[in-house]
């Protein structure tokens, strides 16, 4: 390993990543295809960026010709607790123990450019940093680089951190050491698979994401098919199940920076208190947070549906106040709920829906 990459992973651990490798960009030849695979099926739903921006993600180069290294880091957001316990709450909503504090875009991105100008003050050369924001295939380039391997529920999975971490990227014109492509070590496990609420997974490291209630609750636009909001429980913003579910976080480290930014009143939120936001109260609250990029309408549609999931009739004037709502996803959330909670006191379908 060159002197200058040995200083690098140093610098990263200072910066508090808790895992650093490097890859080429042409390391990642299989992804087109699998890429191609998902969309032509249908796997990706409403994400049609996915779609538009599969040569990026297929090439590094293809989105930066000068690219010669690829810098993968890895950022620990391990929770302190699992975080399915909330699902024994239904009067709350469960949130994604990544969302549960200051969005983690800006916080890796802060670290990330601090990084990168260290490595240009120490050795020149043009860098470019991505946090899941751009269209970069971050999961195959970390597995690529030997960070950890892409498991059966299509997450990165390390032998050293488990799977709670954010993955970050350095691009740059330098020419470093690669390292070696981690394997896969998933075995015959399947604990990830059976976790699955709405059963996702169509076979191991196969996902339609039309269907995982992460992709439900933020990504998709409109009501959610009726079959599936049952199984959505009281999951008001993303799923950790299948992460939650991997035997390999007994190796799970410690949180920095992102453990800190955690919000209690984002542990457990009461569903009637999150009900009760108009669009200038779901801002004001969400301030910050990944979960404003999904609006208060949307919010609000996944709200009800955990209302209508909680079996508690105390929550049914706080759903029939939404049955008007001008978002008529919102509207239909309302109504079902009310319909789940009190069949007598069902109102009248909206045929806006």
């Amino acid at each position: 390993m060159s002197a200058l990459k040995l200083r690098l992973e140093a610098q990263a651990r200072a910066e508090g990543f808790a895992l650093m490798r490097v890859c080429k960009p042409g390391s990642i030849g299989q992804v087109p295809a699998d890429l191609a695979e998902f969309v032509d099926r249908g796997f990706h739903g409403q994400m049609q960026w996915l779609a538009e921006r599969m040569a990026w993600r297929g090439d590094p180069t293809a989105l930066w010709p000068a690219v010669r290294s690829i810098v993968v880091l890895a950022e620990s957001y391990t929770p302190e607790s699992d975080p399915r316990a909330g699902l024994e709450q239904p009067e709350t909503g469960v949130v994604s123990v990544y969302a549960r504090g200051k969005d983690y875009h800006d916080l890796v991105k802060k670290r990330l450019k601090r990084l990168a100008r260290w490595l240009i003050a120490e050795a020149g050369g043009e860098v470019k940093v991505f946090v899941d924001t751009a269209p970069v295939a971050e999961k195959p380039l970390a597995q690529a680089a030997g960070l950890g391997w892409q498991g059966k529920h299509t997450n990165l999975v390390s032998r050293e951190l488990g799977n709670w971490f954010f993955i970050g990227t350095i691009f740059t014109t330098l020419d470093l050491t690669e390292d070696a492509a981690e394997a896969d070590h998933c075995g015959s496990c399947r604990a990830c698979l059976d976790a699955c609420p709405t059963q996702a997974f169509v076979a191991p490291y196969r996902m339609d994401a039309r269907r995982c209630i992460s992709y439900l609750t933020i990504e998709h636009r409109g009501p959610v098919a009726e079959d599936l909001r049952p199984l959505m429980g009281n999951r008001i913003y993303g799923c950790d199940d299948c992460l939650a579910a991997c035997p390999w976080n007994k190796f799970a480290v410690e949180a920095g920076e992102i453990r800190h930014s955690q919000r209690q009143d984002l542990q457990a939120p009461p569903l009637a208190e999150l009900a009760a936001l108009d669009d200038a109260g779901f801002r004001a609250r969400f301030s910050g947070s990944p979960i404003k990029r999904i609006g208060r309408d949307r919010m609000l549609r996944n709200v009800l549906y955990a209302i209508g999931n909680s079996g508690v009739p105390e929550l049914h004037a706080v759903a029939a106040r939404h049955c008007d709502d001008p978002d008529p996803a919102v509207a239909d959330a309302a109504r079902w709920a009310c319909d789940r909670l009190d069949p007598a006191k069902t109102v009248p379908h909206d045929p806006r829906i």
